[in-house]
């Protein structure tokens, strides 16, 4: 099952357009601060508005959808402006502009304009759209791994060089157990939440 969702996430990088690579940027800013079923309740409420619907537009669809109704459609507004600026809304360009994997992920977490990715939510996001190497360190990985004594806490990194070190520490893990680093992320995952999803 694990295998089958790291392949879905592949074939969004090989088949898709930059339009369903922004759906999954809405989708990595709606769960933060929330749930993966959230996040995907509200890219369905606000799918026909992703492209160019205004603030207010947003906060109504997601009025019972989302615990974040207004602050989230703000992020979304202008994360939007900033990419039409830089990229042109080509994400897939812009993405693969970045020679090092670390940078890219620099990039969605430390752009200001680029509103509510920290480190983790810009790992979601980049593992979401097949791009590998990444950790997303939610609080069920960090349970997880301070449980089996791979970090000694479960409090969330505050700082880019916690995040890479927690990070490091993972990586080292799936290679003393001899899983693959992306299946033992929803492996962890999927032992606290009992389900794959994204």
């Amino acid at each position: 099952m694990i295998r089958a969702r790291l392949a879905e996430f592949r074939a969004v990088w090989d088949e898709a357009g930059d339009e369903r690579l922004w759906e999954e940027l809405v989708y990595c800013i709606f769960t933060a601060g929330a749930s993966a079923r959230m996040g995907l309740r509200s890219v369905e409420a606000v799918r026909h508005l992703l492209f160019e619907g205004s603030h207010e537009e947003l906060t109504n669809a997601l009025q019972g959808v989302h615990r974040y109704p207004r602050s989230r459609p703000g992020y979304i507004v202008v994360t939007r402006e900033y990419l039409r600026e830089d990229c042109g809304m080509r994400l897939r360009e812009r993405l693969q502009s970045f020679t090092d994997a670390v940078a890219r992920r620099d990039w969605l977490a430390k752009e200001k304009r680029i509103k509510g990715l920290g480190y983790k939510e810009s790992s979601h996001f980049l593992r979401n759209v097949g791009l590998r190497g990444y950790a997303i360190l939610d609080k069920h990985i960090l349970r997880c791994l301070a449980e089996l004594g791979v970090i000694e806490s479960a409090q969330p990194p505050a700082t880019r060089s916690r995040y890479l070190e927690t990070e490091e520490r993972l990586r080292r893990f799936a290679r003393d157990t001899r899983i693959d680093f992306e299946e033992l992320d929803l492996v962890l995952w999927s032992m606290k939440t009992g389900e794959v999803l994204k």
